[in-house]
């Protein structure tokens, strides 16, 4: 597989691209783990809410148990006591309950704030990365003789602009098909050059 390109101008672009890419990519990671743990202090009066509850109704179920042994009113103070404790049970499940809220939203605060950079980037990016990699690796499979400069020159023929040709030779058809080994040289160097490698 052929990822960078031979000549060192396009070489060195492609280079620092991916370079480039990765830095943004790595970055918008970093946002992202900074805004998870910026959301997730949202969680801590939650935290706070579910600790303080449930030491507060197990002390209150306690108090209930030690008192229900009391003649004539235990039971009754007691039941108090198991009620004001379930209630606390609801505030600490209240609390839990908001710090899974805020867990969900720092999750995908997190998400959306890397995956939206990141994935236009690589949208636009990758693409062309992809074919230049595909078109050069197949390229370099395809040149293994100075026979092969035919078909680069034939491919030049068929996608360079006209100008282009011109500036080659004034009849760049008939000189390929008379072999003249100069212009189908010059032609190949024209669609290799595209394709990002050089004639052995």
């Amino acid at each position: 597989m052929k990822v960078y390109a031979d000549s060192p101008a396009r070489r060195v672009r492609q280079l620092l691209g991916d370079f480039l890419v990765v830095a943004w990519v790595l970055l918008w990671a970093w946002l992202a783990t900074r805004v998870h743990d910026a959301t997730m202090h949202l969680a801590v009066p939650g935290r706070e809410i579910d600790e303080a509850a449930g030491a507060m109704a197990g002390q209150l179920r306690d108090a209930g148990g030690a008192v229900a042994d009391v003649p004539l009113v235990g039971s009754e103070v007691g039941d108090g006591f198991e009620g004001a404790g379930a209630a606390a049970d609801r505030l600490a499940a209240a609390g839990r309950t908001q710090v899974d809220a805020v867990e969900q939203l720092a999750l995908w605060l997190a998400l959306a704030v890397a995956l939206t950079p990141v994935l236009i980037v690589l949208a636009v990016y990758l693409p062309p990365r992809i074919r230049f990699v595909r078109r050069a690796s197949a390229g370099r499979r395809l040149l293994d003789s100075a026979a092969d400069l035919d078909l680069f020159a034939l491919r030049a023929m068929a996608n360079q602009p006209l100008h282009v040709l011109d500036r080659v030779s004034a009849d760049p058809v008939r000189a390929w098909r008379e072999g003249d080994r100069e212009v189908v040289r010059r032609l190949a160097a024209l669609e290799l050059r595209e394709v990002g490698i050089r004639p052995r």
